[in-house]
């Protein structure tokens, strides 16, 4: 029996999308709707900012609420570590190892689950609608703010392919991996009933991801370590069904890689079978079927869409300088907010994707985000503190990384003397890992993420002694089973217990 039965099927289809979207505001000490607090200071308080991601949460986690008074709007309560959101897709890793509640990262400050739609940048309010419509209170209510910080993040960018949305599936949000991961299980379920055809088995089992960046390239290395480590004890006679194929319109994957890294990955993923289609273009998503701009018909059981961001409605709203291009706002190096005739906005300040700085266009990444929210908090609190600027903000790039799949990963990286620096394989993959567990913000998830990936003891005892219960009541898991790659909560299925949801029913 394999350890990987998950709980993935009446749970993961109960999502619905969402977008990490906050704003953070701040006013002084006597105003309770504000991100920051100020007492006894010329400066007025800092302000609103709408983002539970990178940004915002690297903000809220150390403003001074001793100076500031702060409000954070976002319509999710948690944040999510989105480098590792592929692993989580394929149970690699379980969803609560990569969320952090909101609530827990600044006691003091206030949280309102809403939407921003609007925001008066002349009369400095909010116009936001909370997410729990047809509860019978106003749906609809005001914020005033001293300063502002926009931290909406972006949404994932469709390039206008008709039936992308209806049919496809997203990789930004945890309820995104929870369907992805529910929809593979019913691929392989549906393909292993009697009644099913050779050829309808090859389509409900074609995993097609469109996009050659690094999250389509770690989902895909993440998808077929699931099916060749775990899925393959469950359905063995459905692997030779099994293709996962990656698309993308450029010339080759890895495009922001040094081209030996690029090289490596395709190379690796043409020896274990997974297709790489770069310079192919798709005209239309239609249930169950790509169509490329030759018109050629691909069947799929699995559209995952992972080809860049674009702007959020509440971005496009907004009459301040853009880039032409990607639609970002444009900020000076002090991440203010340039006006629609290029000036600083004293009180507006935005960051992360829905961001970027003039003539300094910095990558859409985590890294970058969360760099510009640890230098805006040190900021504002040396503002309040000192009353100086101090130093614009200055990115420190630490490298890239990404898996590629079977314990091997790609860095590239460039030093503090300018070295341009490559790496690959497990050498590599180890610092992937030991990055990743590092950056993780709680002590609860750096303890549980090692838990998921590193335990072999009780896998040694599976392979002499069958199955083994185990209970770890502090983090509420029964029945588990442990590979080396995984510790997988199991389905019981003697005596007719199943896992659901995280409660064991019998």
């Amino acid at each position: 029996m394999s350890s990987l039965i998950r709980q993935t099927l009446a749970s993961a289809r109960a999502g619905v999308d969402s977008v990490s979207s906050a704003l953070t505001a701040l006013r002084p000490n006597h105003a309770t709707s504000s991100l920051v607090k100020s007492s006894s200071r010329s400066l007025q308080s800092i302000g609103k900012t709408q983002g539970s991601g990178w940004a915002g949460i690297r903000i809220l986690g150390g403003i001074n609420t001793q100076n500031y008074d702060v409000v954070m709007i976002s319509p999710r309560n948690h944040f999510v570590f989105t480098p590792l959101l592929a692993s989580t897709a394929v149970g690699t890793l379980e969803f609560r190892a990569i969320v952090e509640s909101v609530r827990t990262h600044n006691h003091r400050a206030n949280y309102y689950q809403a939407w921003c739609d609007e925001i008066d940048l002349e009369s400095k309010t909010l116009v936001c609608k909370s997410t729990f419509q047809g509860s019978g209170d106003p749906e609809t209510f005001t914020l005033p703010y001293d300063k502002l910080i926009v931290a909406v993040g972006a949404y994932s960018n469709t390039f206008g392919v008709k039936g992308v949305t209806e049919y496809g599936f997203f990789l930004k949000e945890v309820d995104h991996a929870r369907r992805v991961r529910a929809k593979i299980i019913d691929c392989f379920e549906q393909a292993s009933q009697p009644n099913v055809s050779e050829a309808e088995q090859q389509k409900l089992l074609h995993f097609a991801v469109v996009g050659g960046g690094p999250t389509g390239i770690e989902f895909s290395a993440e998808l077929h370590d699931f099916v060749v480590d775990d899925l393959a004890e469950l359905y063995p006679r459905l692997m030779d069904k099994v293709q996962i194929s990656v698309y993308d319109v450029a010339e080759k994957i890895l495009g922001g890689f040094d081209s030996h890294l690029a090289e490596y990955a395709t190379k690796k993923f043409t020896r274990e079978g997974i297709k790489i289609r770069t310079k192919t273009f798709i005209k239309e998503v239609q249930k169950n079927k790509l169509i490329l701009k030759d018109d050629t018909e691909i069947p799929f059981g699995v559209l995952v869409w992972a080809t860049g961001i674009t702007a959020t409605p509440l971005t496009k709203s907004l009459t301040v300088s853009k880039d032409p291009r990607s639609k970002r706002i444009i900020t000076d190096e002090f991440l203010r907010v340039l006006d629609a005739h290029g000036n600083p906005m004293k009180d507006v300040y935005a960051l992360g994707d829905c961001a970027t700085i003039k003539d300094k266009d910095l990558p859409a990444t985590a890294q970058v985000a969360g760099q510009k929210g640890i230098w805006l908090r040190k900021h504002l609190n040396m503002l309040a503190k000192k009353g100086e600027e101090g130093k614009p903000f200055k990115y420190h790039h630490r490298g890239s990384m990404v898996y590629t799949g079977n314990w091997t990963a790609l860095l590239d990286y460039t030093d503090a003397e300018s070295k341009h620096h490559m790496l690959r394989g497990k050498l590599a993959w180890f610092i992937w890992r030991s990055a990743y567990l590092t950056m993780s913000l709680s002590n609860k998830n750096k303890a549980l993420i090692p838990m998921y990936w590193y335990v072999f003891v009780v896998d040694l005892i599976i392979e002499f002694g069958g199955f083994v219960e185990v209970m770890f009541q502090h983090f509420q898991v029964l029945d588990m089973a442990i590979r080396p790659r995984h510790l997988q909560v199991l389905s019981f299925v003697h005596r007719g217990a199943y896992w659901s949801d995280g409660l064991v029913e019998r």
